[in-house]
This record gives structure tokens, sequence and C-alpha cells, in this order.
């Protein structure tokens, strides 16, 4: 099957979004341009190493870090959600002839890395989603992130795991299960 390369020079709009209850979440990376919207499906982990690497970017090369922002998108995630792909690895730059940050999102696949064919035609390279995106969206994608991700179930203050809204079994407390 030939692969799919979902471009996105210049998205109107670039976020992370979830869906589901914490605990039980699914990550979404999403653009949209116009009509067309494309949703891949990454980890909480994903998202978070994305946001704190697209930051480091913005600092070399704006010398700042990010700070405040004041316009985040915080709007629910474009519907209807269809997934295109699980994201396997990313590559991040700066494109300093147009001064964006470039995200490229790569399906899982079974080899170790992706082939990053400049021009998309290899038919044996993974589906791609690529983003070109300015420095305020940037701004704004890495606060909704943060947001996002620390949002989830509370940390048990013995062990560090997840808790559930009916405890887990800390293995600080040799088994016993904490609420």
């Amino acid at each position: 099957m030939p692969r799919q390369l979902f471009d996105f020079p210049e998205p109107e709009r670039f976020v992370v979004g979830t869906v589901g209850m914490p605990g039980d979440r699914t990550f979404f990376l999403q653009a949209r341009h116009g009509n067309n919207v494309v949703s891949v499906v990454l980890e909480k982990q994903q998202v978070a190493a994305l946001a704190d690497r697209v930051e480091q970017i913005l600092s070399v090369v704006e010398g700042t870090n990010i700070g405040f922002v004041r316009n985040i998108d915080d709007k629910p995630l474009e519907l209807p959600i269809f997934e295109e792909f699980r994201v396997g690895t990313m590559a991040l730059g700066w494109d300093d002839d147009v001064h964006k940050v470039f995200i490229e999102a790569y399906a899982v696949s079974e080899s170790e890395l992706p082939d990053m064919d400049e021009d998309g035609d290899d038919e044996e390279s993974v589906d791609t989603l690529r983003v070109r995106s300015t420095p305020d969206q940037v701004r704004s994608f890495i606060q909704r992130a943060r947001t996002l991700v620390e949002s989830g179930r509370p940390a048990c203050p013995f062990c560090g795991q997840p808790l559930d809204p009916s405890g887990h079994i800390c293995p600080r407390a040799n088994g016993f299960k904490r609420r």
C-alpha cells in the first residue's frame, strides 16, 4: 500500500487533545487547514517529549523561554476524530527559510527508523504527518500539551504511581491497597 503523506505547511490549527477519562485516555495530535483535518494517535510520554523538544528549539532560535502565552487554543478536537495512524517516531527542527518549527510524525513500522525520503514518493516508507508551525502556534501547543499531560490521575504520595479512583496496590505498602 502506498504511503500517505499529510502535509500542513500552513495549518490553521495544530493541537494535541485527548478522548476518554484520566487513566484511559487516548492522546491525539491534530492538524487542520480548511476542511482537511488529520488526527494521529500518540502516547502521553510522546506528547510530553514533543512539548519539551519544541520548547528547546524555540529557546535556541529566539534565545528566550516560552514565557506566558495569551492565546492558548483550548477548544475541543475537531470532529469526527478518525485515527490515521499511531505515531512511532518523530523528527523536529527549525526551518530558517520560513521561520517555522517543523514536526514530522511517522507511523509505527516494522523497521527501526522510517525512510525520510524528501520527495515522499517511496512506497516503502511509512505514513507521515508533516506540520510547519509558527512560533506562536508552537507556544500555544506547548502550553496545551503540558496542561493535558498534568491533568491525568494524581500520583500516589508513597510510590509515585498513578492512583485510580478505587486506589491501587502500592508496592511501598507491601501489596496493600491504598485509597
